[in-house]
């Protein structure tokens, strides 16, 4: 049986990708990619130097082994700043980069409503070593079949969470219920502020992340979620 192949003169070859340019700074036109006959000034100090021709302003930057950068393509005329257009790209990669590694650091402990002593304070102590380290912590309290019938139980174990790491965190909120969940964010203090309660450096025992939350383990469905308080014993 003859094969039949796709022809080599048209269509997308298999396999075949054009590469996308990733740079979030490519667009940004500079110096002799700057086309139009005037741009509005900007001097490297933040002063305005008024309208003039964009050749001129392109020399002016080359003079002090600078850039002529377009900061408001859309203006009429655009508005272009003289500056170090590399050290612009690093300043604001190395913000990008803070804001993603500051995101990562989040870890998570998850309790039930009827923990036992041995393994709620095993809990506590992993969680004061996250935030020893200066990683907020995500404590999550998950009920199980009747247990939403008495939410105040799962609440009492979260409160008294937040508290034996008052030393070392504040909550961010007050502990919400969100379907069959009770949540609450752990922020460190500051470095001079900790007081460790459990945590002893150089302990064999090493933290665990319990990981984030998996929604087909978590039930929740179509619940809405709601902000909730303990009910009152």
């Amino acid at each position: 049986m003859a094969t039949s192949f796709p022809s080599a003169g048209g269509g997308n070859r298999s396999g075949s990708y054009q590469r996308r340019n990733v740079d979030p700074f490519a667009a940004i036109r500079r110096n002799h990619r700057i086309k139009v006959p005037q741009v509005r000034l900007i001097s490297p100090e933040g002063r305005q130097l008024g309208i003039i021709d964009t050749q001129k302003a392109i020399s002016l930057a080359l003079e002090v082994g600078l850039d002529l950068v377009e900061v408001a393509p859309n203006a009429t005329p655009p508005v272009c700043r003289i500056m170090d257009f590399g050290k612009y790209v690093y300043e604001e990669q190395k913000k990008t980069s803070h804001v993603k590694s500051t995101a990562s650091k989040i870890k998570e402990i998850e309790f039930t409503a009827r923990i036992a002593d041995g393994d709620f304070f095993t809990k506590v102590r992993h969680a004061e070593e996250f935030l020893a380290h200066g990683n907020k912590v995500k404590l999550r309290l998950k009920f199980r079949g009747r247990e939403m019938a008495h939410t105040e139980i799962g609440f009492a174990v979260m409160t008294r969470a937040v508290a034996e790491l008052v030393g070392m965190a504040h909550p961010d909120a007050p502990p919400k219920l969100i379907g069959r969940n009770i949540h609450v964010m752990l922020t460190p203090l500051a470095p001079n502020k900790r007081k460790p309660k459990w945590h002893v450096e150089g302990s064999a025992s090493q933290a665990v992340d319990d990981g984030p939350q998996r929604e087909e383990d978590d039930d929740e469905g179509d619940e809405t979620p709601v902000v909730a308080t303990p009910k009152a014993s």
